[in-house]
């Protein structure tokens, strides 16, 4: 073979090994960009695994969050409902001396106002007018000890309770350390009056029983002497002597009235039950009074709210005419033309009724408000002292009661409460003869 054909073959020779490693580098390139494009669909696939998965647990985590704030707020305003819905009276004060909340049981029963009851405000001026349940609250705040069933008292004559059953305890945190108080109060002014009535009851049929036959016997020595003193002429007497007689029989007669009047009061009452319309009644005790009232320069007016009450409609009649009458008496006892307002209102929370009768008067002095319905106490110069006691009994055997408000000098304010029927009360429109 000649030197060309060598040449040649060797050249041939080169080139196909150029040829060979060209195909394998292309091969490579060809399998590398496979496997890539294989590992970025893997890469894209896992991506987007994770994304996917990230969103379901983003999407889990909303729903929880908003299944929780549902139940918290559920649960907020079940708390507020049974707050809401307590009879008894619930006041949560801070360390600071601010009221955390007053719920609205405890509102009604201090007289407090939403607006006074918010939180922020010191518990001494919401509890103005009930400093003795504020003393008991400090108390627990300054010794961080717990106040079990004290029984305070509240001042009479406003919208509120007039007793309570207290009990104040610390709220603690989880070391122990006291940081506020909570106080739980109940009202126990119907509960108290009750007792009230029980022991004046109590004492009128002990008073009654132990006075009937010393009565009784009065009367009949009583009679005795006026009959003697009636069978004497006064003609055939000595003219020195006539006033003498005269004043016997005069004094027998008035001291029977009085015994008799004693026994009335110390009998057992006889009640005949029904249903009374109080605007009727006191319409009536109004027109008993009205033409004394009108020829003395007077006023009678009744105005208010009046529903029905069961009672004995006769004895609540004599009952709310004697006080009428009393008015009318104390004025003209003072010279002053009497303005006599009966005035009926009803407590719906407390299903009662409450008249009252005010008159422009001298009014009761404060010493003797706490003595007025004693039997034989009065500060007529001609009176009996039984009056107003047997009004007392008559309100008593209904199961009301009566007070007095002492105002020397600008008139008597007497307040009945008797306990209301479940029937609608209606209007009276007020209208002054």
């Amino acid at each position: 073979m000649s030197r060309a054909g060598i040449l040649f073959l060797g050249l041939t020779a080169i080139v196909a090994a150029m040829v060979a490693v060209l195909a394998f580098a292309v091969l490579r390139f060809f399998a590398a960009a496979r496997a890539f494009s294989r590992r970025h669909r893997e890469e894209g696939s896992e991506t987007a695994f994770v994304a996917g998965a990230l969103e379901e647990a983003v999407k889990r985590l909303k729903v929880q969050e908003r299944a929780m704030k549902a139940r918290a707020e559920a649960s907020e305003r079940l708390s507020s409902e049974i707050i809401a819905s307590m009879t008894s009276g619930l006041l949560v004060v801070g360390e600071d001396r601010q009221v955390r909340s007053l719920n609205p049981a405890g509102q009604r029963m201090l007289a407090v106002s939403s607006a006074e009851a918010d939180s922020g405000r010191d518990f001494g001026q919401v509890l103005t007018r009930a400093a003795s349940l504020a003393d008991v609250i400090d108390e627990c705040l300054q010794t961080a000890q717990p106040v079990l069933r004290r029984a305070v008292r509240l001042p009479e004559g406003g919208a509120g309770a007039s007793h309570l059953g207290v009990t104040v305890s610390p709220i603690r945190d989880e070391t122990g350390r006291a940081h506020g108080a909570i106080c739980l109060f109940s009202d126990l002014s119907e509960i108290v009056e009750l007792e009230d009535q029980l022991r004046l009851k109590d004492s009128l049929a002990r008073l009654g029983e132990m006075t009937a036959g010393i009565a009784h016997e009065f009367r009949n020595g009583l009679a005795t002497i006026h009959g003697y003193a009636r069978l004497m002429d006064l003609k055939q007497l000595p003219p020195e002597f006539q006033q003498y007689m005269q004043g016997i029989r005069d004094e027998t007669e008035a001291l029977g009235q009085v015994v008799t009047n004693f026994l009335n009061f110390a009998k057992p009452a006889q009640l005949t039950l029904g249903q009374v319309d109080m605007a009727v009644l006191a319409d009536r005790a109004a027109d008993e009074i009205r033409s004394d009232a009108t020829a003395r320069h007077g006023t009678v007016s009744v105005q208010g709210e009046f529903g029905c009450v069961e009672g004995d409609e006769v004895l609540l009649r004599q009952a709310l005419s004697n006080l009428c009458r009393n008015a009318v008496e104390a004025c003209t006892a003072a010279g002053v033309g009497p303005q006599i307002v009966i005035e009926g209102t009803i407590d719906r929370g407390q299903r009662q009724q409450r008249i009252s009768v005010t008159d422009n008067g001298p009014g009761v002095e404060e010493a003797d408000a706490a003595r007025i319905f004693r039997p034989f106490f009065t500060t007529k110069a001609h009176g009996t002292g039984l009056g107003l006691a047997l009004v007392q009994k008559v309100i008593v055997t209904h199961n009301g009661r009566i007070a007095v408000e002492p105002r020397p000098g600008a008139g008597a304010r007497f307040l009945i409460t008797l306990p209301l029927l479940t029937q609608p009360a209606r209007e009276i429109v007020s209208v002054t003869f």
